[in-house]
């Protein structure tokens, strides 16, 4: 009697969260996507700013930096902030500098007490920007940009009228643990914000990528600059919250092969450090923390060990395995749709719903943490150390 119970009451919190986010795969599903534009009729007095905060990245950067170099006037500055690098990276952004004009170094060590270390750095970079920027383009030293990234993202932005967006980058994974787990994470965001391709004011919907955010400069400064997200763990989505809590709509689109990039080498390196920033708990989120983590466990999580199990159990509930393998079959549907998101995908990506239990339990514990370890540097919500 008491499991018919616990029964009933998990499958009515599983169609309760079901309902939320079958809402809002719907109402997401028919999104636009960044078109690819290889020439526009922009301002000769139109300048764009690109900050790349680093730290100990002299393997990752070259990418960044290569593809920077093959993008035209549309770019007049490339910052590269660097926050104390012990590996070469200092020496390799010189060797760059020296082929292009563009580039710069700026040193933005020690990092003050109260300020995640990305963020100061960013906060530098914009410091340092030119007078006559009218744009602020923020790149992840991982990311590979395309020749027309940046010609692509200002058609968009004049055409659409909006002062800043971000996009969802496409993600190289290798080897079979990586593509095993990275699209259980991948898709905790998808479950929690919805399928990219829209813009928003709705702090609550809000989805954004600080692997490749723009900004109107204007826009950013009235909100107070990275100031505002010193001491986010999740800088990106803080930010991009701060924006449209002062009224700014923020757009979040898919851009295909105009930007790529590679997070994490290995499987436990994407295991060890993206659970830092997936929960997007900062000061707006409240409850919503926790409503998405209720629906990442019984929505994404849940429902495949569930059908598995009512479907072996001799005395089985009908309408709670109905409602289980129409979760599973939705999850295998996102399965499909979240594939366009690698740029090659090992055949252990189809097997990626096997690591949702863990990936809901990891993120969990990721919401309720208060301390990161980020390459050798603590990290504390609400500060840093």
């Amino acid at each position: 009697m008491k499991s018919d119970i616990l029964l009933t009451v998990l499958g009515l919190a599983q169609f309760i969260s079901g309902l939320r986010v079958v809402k809002r795969l719907l109402s997401t599903a028919r999104g636009t996507r960044l078109q690819l534009v290889m020439s526009a009729d922009l301002d000769e007095a139109e300048h764009l700013s690109v900050i790349i905060p680093v730290l100990n990245e002299s393997h990752r950067l070259p990418s960044c930096l290569q593809g920077l170099r093959t993008i035209g006037r549309e770019v007049s500055e490339i910052l590269v902030v660097d926050g104390g690098s012990c590996d070469g990276t200092q020496d390799l952004v010189l060797s760059y500098q020296q082929r292009d004009p563009r580039i710069r170094l700026l040193d933005a060590s020690p990092i003050p007490q109260g300020w995640n270390g990305k963020v100061w750095g960013l906060h530098i970079g914009l410091r340092h920007v030119e007078p006559t920027s009218s744009w602020v383009l923020t790149l992840d030293a991982d990311v590979r940009p395309s020749p027309w990234l940046v010609c692509s993202l200002l058609a968009h932005m004049h055409r659409t009228g909006l002062t800043a967006c971000s996009l969802a980058t496409r993600q190289e994974i290798d080897g079979l643990g990586q593509a095993l787990l990275h699209p259980a994470l991948l898709t905790t965001l998808v479950y929690r914000f919805g399928i990219p391709g829209y813009a928003t004011r709705s702090i609550s919907a809000i989805q954004a990528n600080g692997q490749c955010f723009l900004v109107r400069r204007e826009t950013l400064e009235s909100c107070g600059g990275f100031a505002c997200v010193r001491d986010s763990v999740c800088e990106d989505i803080t930010l991009a919250r701060e924006l449209a809590a002062s009224g700014h709509q923020i757009g979040f689109y898919e851009a295909e092969d105009l930007i790529s990039v590679r997070m994490y080498e290995d499987w436990r390196d994407t295991w060890r450090n993206w659970p830092r920033s997936l929960p997007m708990h900062d000061r707006f989120s409240g409850w919503q923390t926790l409503s998405g983590w209720l629906e990442i466990a019984l929505v994404q999580a849940a429902p495949l060990p569930l059908f598995l199990m009512l479907l072996c159990t001799a005395r089985r509930n009908r309408w709670l395995l109905l409602l289980n393998a129409f979760f599973t079959a939705m999850r295998i549907g996102v399965l499909y749709g979240t594939s366009r998101a690698y740029s090659r995908r090992p055949w252990s990506y189809w097997l990626s719903p096997l690591c949702d239990l863990p990936v809901a339990f990891k993120v969990g514990i990721s919401a309720m943490q208060h301390h990161y370890i980020w390459r050798g540097r603590i990290l504390i919500r609400g500060g840093k150390r």
